[in-house]
């Protein structure tokens, strides 16, 4: 068994290359070459990765076409008022339009003070930690408390803290273990800009469609998606590859999205 479904594991790993990217939305970071304009674009590409595909995919093309080229100068250099007008009308499933326009807002204030998202995790990443939860939570409390610096406490909408979620609250954390994966490991797919991280501390970013294969492939015993459910599948794939568990993430996550067998 193990060796079979190493086997299989490896095969879809390879099969999945850049020719399968798209439609993803690791497709849009894909298309910018700054490093900054690359973290910034994965940050908002993954925060709006939940909901039907064609519906993500139209949200940030959306997105990526009001930022331009190049999207921090874009930040940096509009202000509010600017900013409330070229997103007016946005809206993504439950994120209304005032939680994204608060979001560039919140990215504006990051960005404007010569600071990236990456300093702001890297600030609270420990070496000696078993995996990067402890990281995880610390920056999307760092982030919501910024938030709620800049828009007031009574402004922090279901929207919102859906954006930073907490694994001590149980959340499976999805969209920002997908963004960590992104940042962290490095391959045809995934950028590695935050070498600092070792890879094997990662946690795999769990959905439907990668807890239902999952589940299939008696990684996971679990029937709830949430963090508990996320670190036994990172768990039982350390078996497979103890130094990138989450390189697998991508060709799994897929084979769910495209109906295929595994």
């Amino acid at each position: 068994m193990y060796k079979t479904l190493k086997q299989k594991l490896d095969y879809h790993y390879k099969a999945f290359d850049k020719s399968q990217l798209e439609p993803d939305p690791l497709q849009f970071p894909h298309k910018f070459k700054n490093k900054k304009d690359i973290e910034l674009i994965a940050f908002i590409s993954s925060i709006f990765a939940y909901g039907n595909i064609k519906q993500i995919i139209n949200t940030l093309n959306k997105i990526t076409f009001i930022l331009g080229e190049h999207p921090t100068n874009y930040l940096i250099e509009k202000n509010k008022a600017t900013i409330k007008r070229d997103f007016k009308g946005i809206i993504h499933r439950f994120f209304t339009n005032e939680d994204i326009v608060n979001l560039i807002l919140l990215l504006k204030n990051v960005y404007s003070k010569s600071n990236s998202l990456g300093n702001i995790f890297l600030s609270n990443y420990n070496t000696k930690v078993y995996n990067i939860k402890f990281a995880l939570e610390s920056f999307s409390k760092y982030m919501l408390e910024l938030y709620q610096n800049l828009f007031g406490e009574e402004n922090v909408t279901q929207g919102i803290k859906f954006m930073f979620p907490l694994p001590s609250k149980g959340s499976v954390c999805k969209r920002m273990n997908l963004f960590l994966r992104w940042m962290v490991r490095k391959d045809e797919l995934d950028f590695g800009l935050w070498d600092e991280i070792d890879k094997s501390k990662l946690i795999i970013p769990v959905d439907t469609h990668i807890a239902r294969i999952c589940r299939k492939l008696k990684l996971t015993k679990k029937k709830n998606i949430n963090w508990n459910m996320a670190e036994e599948i990172t768990e039982n794939l350390k078996k497979y590859d103890p130094d990138d568990p989450v390189k697998y993430d991508f060709a799994i996550c897929h084979i769910g999205m495209r109906k295929l067998r595994f």
